[in-house]
């Protein structure tokens, strides 16, 4: 018998009403290294929430999928059926996968309460970054997009998805991203340790914790380049996903003349809080910087180059953690998560830069670094679901908004 219109409205409503949520959270960041799928059992909200994560993996994208996503990503033009096919096709996608991972795991869909699905962002536009055009009267506002549309994810899985977490937060004010400071103060805040919550992903930020656990004084921004122009270069000259164990770093030395001209740009001394993406950090910056400055790349060692683009990311990582610092006589300890916190050679010179900080990884906390992004969509869904209103105060890019849109399987 086909379900009425309220049977899902009451399913929803039913799990609001309990007392722990089993959540599955669903990350693909901007490496394209795979889709992160978390299920987690998550309890109370806001202040009080607490996350067991059950079971993580991480379902590799073939060369096909990334070359069928990199067709589209960050990119200017781009064939707007294809982006339209692509939509609804990486939704199935990431929906078939969890049920994939349901069955290997042997748990019942049934058992799940929702999926929080990123989506894969395809453009991040900020005011700061997108090209400005003559119409609307006062330009277009902050906007970002992810594909791979819940509704899809949904009737794949069989489970109620929770997607697009991201629109609300430009809506109300923001700039979309990061948003990794709602689940890391829910999750990561401890009284009397000011703690830095460092996500090395494909674009690197940081969530500021303070030890008084003042909502009102957390602080979150992007830094600029984590992996991205790293992978982008490895992919180049090595034709490799990623510098392994930051093998061809470490076998250099970086360019103190091209550090210093791709530091040379705007973004990093706006003010916080700040977003950017690979539509900036990517070949044809470093390609461009080099031609301006007269930094003949094809004469330098390509392990030279990748030095030197290892210690950009590390140099503009410690100047952002510094100047929420200004002291300098503060005490914190840096959690690192991401993909950049399994690179050696990027560690050891972010440890370089902040000689004074302590450094650890968030699966002290009890969270594993790799799993971290994807649960943060998992306790935005729970917020959604249950959650009050935590007053993150009046500051730009941390609006007090709960965030998700809902698809029901039927």
């Amino acid at each position: 018998m086909k379900s009425s219109p309220s049977t899902n409205l009451e399913s929803l409503l039913a799990s609001a009403q309990k007392q722990e949520r089993r959540i599955v959270g669903l990350m693909s960041g901007t490496s394209l290294d795979g889709l992160d799928i978390a299920l987690c059992r998550i309890s109370g909200s806001g202040g009080e929430t607490n996350v067991v994560v059950e079971r993580f993996r991480t379902v590799s994208y073939s060369d096909d999928i990334k070359n069928a996503i990199r067709s589209v990503f960050a990119k200017e033009q781009v064939d707007f059926q294809y982006l339209t096919l692509l939509n609804a096709w990486i939704g199935r996608l990431h929906g078939g996968m969890v049920a994939e991972s349901l069955r290997a795991w042997d748990i019942d869909p049934d058992e799940i309460d929702c999926i929080a699905s990123h989506g894969q962002t395809v453009l991040h536009a900020p005011r700061s970054l997108h090209k400005k055009y003559d119409f609307p009267e006062g330009g277009f506002p902050n906007a970002t997009l992810q594909i791979g549309d819940g509704d899809h994810v949904a009737v794949s899985s069989g489970i109620i998805t929770l997607s697009d977490f991201r629109q609300k937060h430009v809506a109300a004010g923001g700039e979309g991203a990061p948003l990794a400071v709602y689940g890391d103060y829910f999750m990561f805040s401890q009284q009397g340790e000011n703690r830095i919550m460092l996500n090395l992903g494909g674009i690197a930020n940081f969530t500021y914790l303070p030890a008084t656990l003042d909502a009102g004084a957390i602080f979150t921004t992007d830094t600029g380049p984590g992996n991205t122009m790293l992978d982008a270069y490895a992919r180049r000259m090595y034709g490799k996903a990623f510098d392994s164990n930051g093998s061809i770093a470490l076998a250099g030395r970086s360019s103190e003349r091209l550090l210093a001209a791709l530091k040379n740009h705007p973004f990093f001394d706006a003010p916080f809080p700040k977003t950017t993406g690979p539509e900036l950090f990517n070949m044809a910056y470093l390609d461009g910087v080099a031609a301006d400055h007269r930094v003949f790349l094809s004469a330098m060692p390509a392990e030279d180059v990748m030095a030197t683009l290892v210690r950009f990311s590390a140099e503009t990582v410690a100047d952002a953690v510094k100047r929420s610092f200004p002291s300098g006589n503060e005490k914190f300890r840096v959690y690192m998560s991401g993909g950049g916190a399994h690179n050696p050679a990027l560690v050891a010179a972010l440890k370089e830069c902040l000689p004074d900080a302590q450094f650890g990884t968030t699966d002290e906390l009890g969270i594993a670094g790799d799993a971290k992004e994807a649960v943060l969509f998992a306790v935005l869904a729970n917020e959604t679901l249950c959650g009050g209103r935590t007053y993150f105060g009046d500051r730009q890019g941390v609006p007090t908004v709960s965030m998700g849109k809902i698809s029901f399987p039927e």
